[in-house]
């Protein structure tokens, strides 16, 4: 068979992700806060944009330029000298000054309404983490410089629960001490607060607290001592005939075990609060539901002036610097496009979820009724992959509170009527019923499928058993509760 260079000609149709359509798809589905960081990085790389500000008005602008107006000009013979004596009394704000003005040299703001007090929350704290506090409590001790400098290396080695991370042996090697050393600078950490503190493991955490509470040798001390497993699978009658003692006595120091703390050291954790802001806000006037997206925060974009009447005239650029404002010009323009493209798909995304959810919105959860990504794909004309990027980490404010986008679509669960209830209403019920039971004496998964049923919800158990778990809810032998 011979080989031989042949030329064809093929017409064939295509899908090619321009770089501009790959970041417009990338905004669809940024956060707020990714969209700002994006916005500025971008503000950062480009020249050709910049962040709109509200300029003055032209005669305000001129006013402010040229200075005072001829009208207000005061002449050199009106100028008289200022003797000092109750000239100005009246033109002081007395009680501007008062508010700043204390015998202690302090500077606290006085406020006449609670309203008007800033939050606490945006006041500049810093919190004492665990190791300071612990590095606070050696410092004040009486101890040798060998001792000392152990319990420095075991206080870096607690994670934020308090436990000890390395073996003595590992921290024996990287102080240079002798084992012996570490577990004399192990007894004194173990000593500080908050007790507990500086254990390998929950037994010896707890059986620390117990002995600081001066228990020793009590119930509670041997229950923790060798029935550790029995206690967390709520055998108390095997741990009572173990021991030798009544059940009541059992109950009793499980229930002082249950009110020591297993992780000290996480009230020295300093956890980030992190806040949502919505995308859009959905308020309710009358008897309508009004939609109205949240700008709030979000760069205003435009195209710099500059660079806008430069590559107009054209006059003075070389060929290589106006391709580079061309290019970049280009991309902002399709940013700024992209925006506010992303901008009107979330709105009317919120506006056909709004339609489709009326009577979430009036009533509650308890009546979100079923909704897929296709519904409202076909109703506002858009594909089901554009509305899933649009939902995600998309929050949107409502009189019923906040609410992901996302939390709107929820399979449908037939009822014994012929309709259908969202999943999210199951999930509430069942949290609902699991909160109302006896604590002594709680539901099983069966008996919720049959409490449901009579509210004519009709589930398998095993979907009762999933959705009690997506909740975050134990089984009965869980959740009971003897005292």
């Amino acid at each position: 068979m011979a080989l031989e260079i042949r030329q064809q000609l093929k017409l064939s149709q295509q899908l090619v992700m321009t770089p501009q359509l790959q970041q417009a798809i990338k905004l669809l589905q940024l956060s707020r806060m990714e969209l700002v960081d994006m916005v500025q990085q971008e503000l950062e790389e480009n020249p050709i944009l910049e962040e709109a500000a509200e300029a003055p008005e032209e005669k305000e602008f001129e006013e402010a330029v040229v200075g005072e107006s001829p009208a207000s000009e005061t002449s050199v013979d009106e100028v008289r000298e200022v003797s000092g004596e109750n000239e100005g009394v009246a033109d002081i704000d007395w009680q501007t000054y008062l508010e700043g003005y204390s015998l202690g040299g302090s500077t606290a703001d006085f406020y006449e309404e609670d309203e008007d007090r800033p939050s606490y929350e945006n006041l500049l704290t810093k919190k004492g983490n665990l190791s300071d506090h612990l590095l606070w409590q050696l410092n004040l001790s009486r101890l040798n410089d060998d001792v000392r400098r152990v319990a420095a290396e075991i206080i870096g080695n607690l994670d934020d629960d308090g436990y000890l991370q390395a073996s003595l042996e590992e921290i024996a090697a990287t102080s240079g001490a002798p084992v012996d050393k570490v577990a004399q600078a192990l007894a004194v950490v173990q000593d500080f607060d908050p007790p507990g503190v500086a254990s390998r493991d929950l037994r010896e955490c707890l059986l620390h607290q117990v002995r600081h509470l001066g228990m020793e040798g009590s119930l509670v001390e041997a229950v923790l001592l060798n029935h550790i497993p029995d206690l967390e699978v709520r055998k108390y009658s095997v741990i009572a005939k173990a021991l030798g003692v009544t059940l009541d006595d059992v109950l009793g120091a499980a229930k002082i075990i249950s009110g020591l703390d297993p992780r000290p050291g996480s009230i020295f954790t300093q956890e980030e609060v992190h806040y949502i802001t919505p995308d859009i806000f959905v308020y309710k006037i009358n008897d309508e539901y009004v939609v109205v997206l949240n700008d709030e925060g979000l760069p205003n974009l435009r195209i710099n002036a500059f660079y806008r009447n430069a590559l107009a005239g054209g006059e003075g650029i070389d060929a290589q610097a106006g391709e580079y404002i061309q290019d970049k010009m280009r991309g902002a323009v399709w940013l700024i496009k992209s925006i506010h493209q992303r901008q009107r798909t979330i709105y009317k995304v919120t506006k056909s979820i709004v339609k489709f959810q009326r009577e979430f919105f009036d009533k509650g959860v308890a009546y979100l009724k079923p909704l897929v990504l296709r519904d409202v794909a076909e109703d506002i004309e858009m594909h089901e992959s554009t509305i899933s990027r649009v939902t995600t980490n998309k929050y949107v404010q409502t009189p019923q509170g906040l609410f992901e986008l996302k939390y709107f679509f929820n399979s449908g669960i037939n009822t014994t009527e012929g309709d259908s209830v969202a999943s999210e209403s199951v999930k509430s019920k069942i949290k609902e019923i699991i909160a109302g039971e006896n604590q002594k004496k709680p539901f099983s998964d069966q008996k919720i499928v049959d409490l449901l049923l009579e509210q004519g919800i009709d589930i398998a158990r095993r979907t009762v058993t999933k959705y009690r778990e997506m909740l975050g809810l134990g089984s009965s032998t869980e959740r009971k509760r003897h005292f």
